[in-house]
C-alpha cells in the first residue's frame, strides 16, 4: 500500500472510554477525538486514525439490536473511506455484539476490529492501552495491497480471535476472553504473528460488501437444568411473539427424555418456532442423536447447532430469522457455516 492505511474508531460505550474525574473519583466518557493526547504512541503507528463516537456512549449491558444497526451502519456508510475499523464496546456483551456484525456483513474484505478493557484508558493498570494499540495495527496490516485480516475479529489481552467464536469468561482478569472452539488468529508477543491458515477469506473478491440489517430479536434463551418443570418450558415456549429459542443441553447436545418434555417442543417446532439445540458446555459440540437422549430432539425436527456458541447462536437467529426464510431454509442455513461461526 503506497499511502498509510486509514482507520476509522468507532467509540460506543464501556470502560476503556472512561476516565476519572481526579476531583470526584468518578468515572466520566472520554472525549475520543482527543485520543492522541491520551495516547500519544499511536502516532507512532504506520496510519491514519480517525474517530467517530456514539453521542450519548452507552453501557454494554444496554447493548440492543438498534445499537448493533448503528453500528454496522457507520461502518458501512464509511467502508469505502477506510482500510480497516476499530470498534469499542463494553466487554460485557461484546461477544453478542461483535457476533451480529459478522452475520449483518456479506462478503466483508476489510478488518472490523473490537476491542475494549477491563479497566479504564487514564487508570495507571490499565488494559486499555495495549488494547487497542495492537487491534489499530491489526487493522492496518496489509500485504500485497490486501488487508491480512477480512473478518470481524475480537483482540484482548494479546490474542486476536475470530469475534463469533468467543466467549467473555472472565470479569476480573485482563485475559477475559476465550475461543473454545477454534484457535486464535493472532498472537500478540514480540512480533504480532497472524496464524494465515486459520483466516477467512471472501468467497467472491469482485463483488461488493452487502449490508443485512434486518434482524428479529424475537428469540429466548432455555438452558435446561435438572428438576425443570413442565410448567416452566410450557410457559417459556408460549411467550408471545416468539420465533426461536436458543436450547442450551447438556455434554453433546441431550435432553429430558421425558414425554412431556419433547412433546412440548414438538408442538412448537409444529407452530413454527425454530429451536436450535447448543452445548452448555464452554467447549465441544453438539451431536445430534448421538446418545438416546438427543435423537427425539432430532426426530423432532430440531436444529443442530454443532460448536457455535450460545452468544453466536442468537445472533444467527436473529440475522436468519430477519431473512424471511422457508423452515428447510433456516435449518439449512443455520446449520451451515456462513462466517465462520461454526465446524
Amino acid at each position: 500500500m503506497a499511502t498509510q492505511p486509514k482507520i476509522l474508531i468507532v467509540y460506543t460505550g464501556g470502560t476503556i472510554g472512561m476516565v476519572k474525574d481526579y476531583n470526584t473519583g468518578a468515572l466520566k466518557a472520554f472525549d475520543f477525538s482527543q485520543i492522541s493526547s491520551k495516547i500519544p504512541e499511536l502516532q507512532q503507528l504506520n496510519c491514519e486514525i480517525s474517530t467517530v463516537s456514539f453521542d450519548e456512549p452507552i453501557d454494554s449491558s444496554n447493548m440492543n439490536v438498534e445499537y448493533y444497526i448503528r453500528i454496522a451502519e457507520i461502518i458501512s456508510s464509511n467502508y469505502d473511506k477506510f482500510d480497516g475499523f476499530v470498534v469499542l464496546t463494553g466487554s460485557d456483551t461484546m461477544s453478542y455484539t461483535s457476533s451480529a456484525i459478522s452475520f449483518m456483513f456479506e462478503n466483508l474484505q476489510k478488518p472490523v476490529i473490537f476491542t475494549g478493557s477491563q479497566l479504564p484508558i487514564g487508570d495507571l493498570r490499565t488494559d486499555a492501552k495495549e488494547n487497542l494499540i495492537t487491534s489499530i495495527q491489526v487493522a492496518s496490516a496489509y500485504e500485497d495491497g490486501k488487508p491480512i485480516i477480512q473478518e470481524v475479529g475480537l483482540y484482548f489481552e494479546y490474542k486476536l480471535y475470530r469475534a463469533n467464536r468467543t466467549t467473555k469468561i472472565n470479569a476480573e482478569q485482563f485475559e477475559a476472553f476465550a475461543s473454545m472452539n477454534y484457535p486464535p488468529l493472532a498472537e500478540s508477543g514480540v512480533h504480532l504473528n497472524f496464524n494465515r491458515h486459520l483466516l477467512l477469506k471472501p468467497n467472491k473478491e469482485e463483488e461488493k460488501l452487502v449490508f443485512r440489517k434486518k434482524l428479529d430479536n424475537h428469540v429466548a434463551i432455555l438452558k435446561l437444568f435438572p428438576g425443570i418443570t413442565e410448567s416452566v418450558v410450557r410457559s417459556f415456549i408460549n411467550i408471545p411473539e416468539l420465533k426461536g429459542i436458543i436450547l442450551e443441553t447438556y455434554g453433546s447436545g441431550n435432553a429430558p427424555t421425558e414425554k412431556w418434555f419433547v412433546n412440548l417442543l414438538e408442538d412448537a417446532v409444529k407452530r413454527g418456532i425454530y429451536v436450535v439445540n447448543v452445548t452448555q458446555c464452554t467447549g465441544g459440540s453438539v451431536i445430534l442423536g448421538h446418545y438416546e437422549t438427543s435423537s427425539e430432539l432430532k426426530r423432532i425436527g430440531i436444529v443442530d447447532g454443532k460448536d457455535i456458541t450460545t452468544e453466536t447462536a442468537v445472533a444467527k437467529m436473529m440475522y436468519l430469522l430477519g431473512e424471511k426464510l422457508s423452515k428447510e431454509e433456516f435449518k439449512h442455513y443455520f446449520e451451515k457455516s456462513l462466517r465462520g461461526e461454526m465446524a
